[in-house]
């Protein structure tokens, strides 16, 4: 029996932001689909508009896995996880091997078309926009949360939004000049009717 798909399918039921108080909840599988999303808007900016050469595929599929090993982990969360070096170190070899025993439940013919996603280069360019598009996807969670009048994201709004200026990519400034202040409209604002 492959079980690959079903560890992923429980995404849906690990939560995001559990320190924190949320208007409405997220989960780790909603959380990917984002990250997806955002890492294709941020390579198709940095190959579109400013002529860059970064792989949109490899970069997609491995934002849609990046979450992959809190199937069996959960999410740590982040204060937590960073606490210091040694904490830090030993979650990622946790995280490393539930990667390991996940990708050991797909069917041998299929482990060299997944496997690479499941443990991406962290060195590679295309990594480097799933990490801009992970705390892209924070950021606007925490835009969600102070729209709905939730100060408890006060905070990490601002920790989030400079660790994105810091990382001084051109195509993350793109988004945040181009599509950022959409994020704080209502539909009707949306569709021109407010």
């Amino acid at each position: 029996m492959d079980k690959f798909y079903a560890y992923m399918d429980r995404m849906k039921y690990i939560k995001r932001w559990q320190l924190m108080r949320s208007v409405r909840e997220e989960n780790i599988m909603e959380h990917s689909h984002s990250v997806a999303m955002l890492t294709h808007a941020l390579v198709a900016i940095e190959n579109g508009v400013y002529g860059g050469n970064i792989d949109a595929e490899k970069a997609v599929f491995y934002a849609l896995y990046h979450e992959a090993s809190e199937v069996m982990t959960g999410d740590l969360p982040t204060p937590v996880k960073y606490f210091n070096q040694g904490i830090h170190g030993e979650y990622a070899k946790l995280e490393t091997l539930a990667v390991e025993k996940i990708a050991n439940t797909l069917p041998e013919e299929m482990k060299g078309e997944l496997y690479p996603y499941l443990q991406a280069d962290k060195k590679s360019a295309e990594y480097k926009f799933v990490k801009a598009a992970d705390k892209l996807s924070a950021y606007i969670k925490c835009l969600e949360e102070l729209r709905s009048g939730n100060n408890e994201f006060v905070q990490a709004e601002k920790t989030i939004g400079d660790a994105l200026q810091s990382m001084n990519m051109r195509a993350v400034n793109y988004f945040f000049e181009h599509f950022i202040p959409a994020f704080s409209l209502t539909l009707d604002e949306l569709e021109g009717l407010g």
